[in-house]
């Protein structure tokens, strides 16, 4: 279950904090979006101290596909219905600032950056990429029409977006982090007002506080168990297959996305709400041998991605009454530019900075009532479901995933080994009982 990116780099080690301390800045969590955020806010001169529970990049940020990319699937058709002309640019906007972003701080380092087209495909639904492209032309973002990319299955074509990227994300950040004020194993127990409190008693001030954690770890504050769920992503990394030039994804999120890295092609998709049967591993594995039968699976791992109800992320204050604790989260399925537009936009509001994107991605941005009520639908039932065992987080009945061999939250996404270790957020400690049934 390592990925390609972690079997290929170190990160380096940093020291848990062993005594009380003070910082401008305090960001909680290491991975790409705390790294990018601590990063650009020290290059603005901020004093910034950035704490992990455990080791750097040790969730999410390893297991992903790393294509940076403007066009998040077909995501422009939907954010022009629901929010006009000017927020669906805007979000376009942001995004291109965050790409090239990265273009120039990967220019001075060794991390595989590689300009390249995405294509966003459709597998049979005309429809989708006819509106697609009829919104991207509506706010001028430059695109074409394609209609044979250069795919094992058939398709209806695709939507070319040129001059986007991918990477290795983590030689990438480890370069960031080694000019950092880092402690690792630093777990945070709580926040109180101008600081935090880590589960080993000792005390951080800081004037703010970036919480940087995958999905927000305070429970109640800001409602977002009820404004967002948890989806896996699976992914291949194969050899002896032919290698794309560009990188792929379906635009309706339902097929396999592609990219090469070195000399393996990364096949990802069969992905499903955490906590709910979907195809996983074995659908992929299946596909693989489908698509690309001369073969053979190299490294294998999965991610856990926090989607919102409208497609865009949440990034700003953590509640419209906290001034000094920020959030960033839901970034869906495309956590590489998502990150960096996080990295700018918390920057500039720390730093009391104007930024054109503020409203558009606020955290507390009104949100439409169908989206909502079906999700807080989806939690509700597996609360009233009598099974055991029960999730820390908020109590949710948690379902056992055979192909993982984990226990797993279909509320909010965490997830516990056979034995009830803690795999992954929100919850924060491991389940309770020492013994755990292996099936309902």
């Amino acid at each position: 279950m390592e990925s390609i990116f972690a079997a290929t780099c170190e990160m380096p080690h940093f020291e848990p904090l062993r005594e009380d301390t003070t910082a401008d800045v305090l960001v909680i969590g290491g991975g790409i979006t705390g790294i990018l955020t601590a990063a650009l806010l020290k290059r603005a001169g901020a004093d910034v101290l950035l704490v992990e529970a455990e080791r750097l990049c040790s969730g999410q940020t390893g297991n992903t596909t790393a294509k940076i990319t403007v066009e998040h699937g077909f995501i422009y058709a939907d954010l022009l219905k629901r929010y006009g002309k000017e927020k669906a640019k805007g979000f376009w906007e942001a995004n291109m600032a965050a790409l090239e972003k990265y273009r120039f701080l990967a220019g001075k380092i060794d991390c595989d950056f590689k300009t390249c087209d995405f294509y966003a495909y459709a597998e049979k639904d005309h429809k989708a990429l006819g509106e697609e492209v009829a919104a991207l032309s509506r706010i001028g973002v430059p695109s074409r029409f394609v209609k044979t990319p250069e795919l094992p299955f058939p398709t209806v074509g695709a939507i070319c977006v040129h001059g986007q990227a991918q990477f290795h994300p983590l030689r990438f950040l480890a370069a960031l982090a080694r000019d950092l004020r880092i402690h690792e194993n630093t777990p945070i127990r709580a926040l109180f007002e101008g600081g935090a409190q880590t589960t080993d008693g000792q005390t951080i001030r800081a004037s703010n506080i970036v919480v940087a954690t995958h999905f927000p770890f305070l429970r109640f504050r800001g409602g977002y168990p009820l404004k967002m769920y948890q989806s896996r992503s699976y992914v291949l990394a194969l050899e002896g297959a032919r290698l794309p030039e560009h990188m792929y994804a379906d635009g309706c999120g339902k097929g396999v996305s592609l990219r090469s890295c070195g000399e393996y092609l990364l096949l990802g998709g069969a992905g499903h709400r955490t906590g709910v049967e979907g195809g996983g591993f074995d659908r992929l594995t299946e596909l693989a041998g489908m698509y690309y039968p001369d073969s053979r699976v190299a490294y294998r791992f999965a991610a856990q991605d926090c989607m919102t109800l409208d497609g865009m992320p949440y990034i700003g204050r953590y509640t419209k009454r906290t001034q000094s604790l920020f959030v960033a989260t839901g970034f869906g399925k495309w956590g590489m530019t998502s990150a960096m537009v996080s990295a700018m936009l918390l920057r500039d509001l720390i730093l009391e900075r104007p930024n054109p994107y503020a409203e558009l991605f606020a955290p507390a941005r009104p949100l439409a009532p169908g989206p909502f009520v079906c999700n807080v639908g989806s939690v509700l039932m597996h609360y009233v479901r009598p099974t055991a065992p029960r999730c820390p987080h908020l109590g949710c009945a948690l379902r056992w995933n055979e192909q993982e061999r984990s226990w797993d939250c279909p509320c909010h996404g965490s997830r516990f080994s056979e034995t009830g270790e803690l795999l992954d957020d929100p919850a924060t400690k491991d389940l309770q009982s020492a013994k755990v049934r292996k099936k309902q």
